[in-house]
């Protein structure tokens, strides 16, 4: 086991292909698995029955013991980012992982992306074939306090008939998804944005709902999520009138010869209790 230091918090290292062989699967003939145990919290993984069409709804619950924070899926300087996986040819695909609205931390000079309450993290997924569905999955999760734990484990779901009742799972899911970022709206909205030509700043024009804290005074929480690994949150010289506001986003190091034409980024706004995420399309 090693430790390497990452910023102002130490990663604790497990060495990923030696704790693979020792994690146990956490399997259920039903459609939620036991709870896989770590320092910081626990997890586990649920789903429902495919429908008609093969897709399935699941998700990866979490919860986490006091003082202990979970990742974003772009967690900032610090932190590891949730991955799920499911083994090619298993007959099972995950299509996407949705993330329900995080919080914003600082502590000194550590900013986090993150959740630090129970979290639910709903899965699409997609099954081929009309006969029995099996899910096996691995789940990997950094939890942290004073250090950061690589938390993983594997799980087996073996799905039973469409018609049967899930009442628990059900609600489970319908909480999670409430919890969800809109999408764009005409009241809550990127009207216009624009990269600076030396790719250092980012104008957003945003359209911001009414009856928000502190409407007129208080700026909203912007993350810009560019290329993988990076997330850009500083804000420069925001305006607030009304229903708009305006202000330019600093955008940090990107990758060596990163051409921005053609890509798509996302944002995240926050603005009071309400929440929205679109994407960014750049010519």
């Amino acid at each position: 086991m090693m430790i390497i230091s990452s910023g102002p918090r130490r990663l604790l290292i497990a060495v990923v292909s030696m704790a693979a062989a020792l994690v146990p699967f956490y399997s259920a003939h039903a459609e939620m698995s036991a709870w896989a145990d770590n320092e910081g919290g626990r997890m586990r993984l649920m789903a429902l029955a495919p429908d008609a069409g093969g897709k399935i709804r699941a998700a990866l619950q979490i919860e986490l013991k006091p003082g202990w924070i979970t990742y974003w899926k772009e967690p900032g300087g610090n932190g590891i980012p949730p991955q799920i996986t499911i083994p090619a040819g298993s007959g099972v695909t995950l299509d996407a992982i949705a993330y329900p609205v995080p919080k914003h931390f600082f502590n000194g000079t550590v900013e986090d992306i993150a959740y630090d309450t129970p979290v639910t993290l709903p899965l699409s997924l997609t099954a081929a074939g009309k006969g029995p569905v099996t899910i096996d999955a691995a789940a990997f999760i950094g939890i942290c306090r004073d250090i950061c734990i690589p938390f993983q484990a594997n799980f087996q779901l073996k799905l039973g008939p469409a018609i049967q009742s899930h009442p628990q799972e059900e609600a489970i899911l319908q909480a999670a998804d409430a919890k969800l970022p809109k999408p764009s709206s005409q009241d809550f909205d990127v009207t216009a944005h624009a990269m600076s030509p030396d790719r250092k700043t980012l104008s957003l024009t945003l359209a911001l709902p009414g009856g928000g804290a502190g409407e007129g005074k208080t700026a909203p929480d912007i993350i810009v999520t560019g290329p993988s690994g990076h997330a850009f949150t500083k804000q420069i010289g925001g305006k607030r009138d009304g229903a708009t506001f305006k202000v330019d986003v600093a955008i940090g190091k990107l990758p060596e010869n990163y051409d921005i034409s053609g890509k798509r980024w996302g944002v995240l706004v926050i603005d009071g209790e309400r929440a929205m995420e679109t994407t960014l399309a750049f010519q």
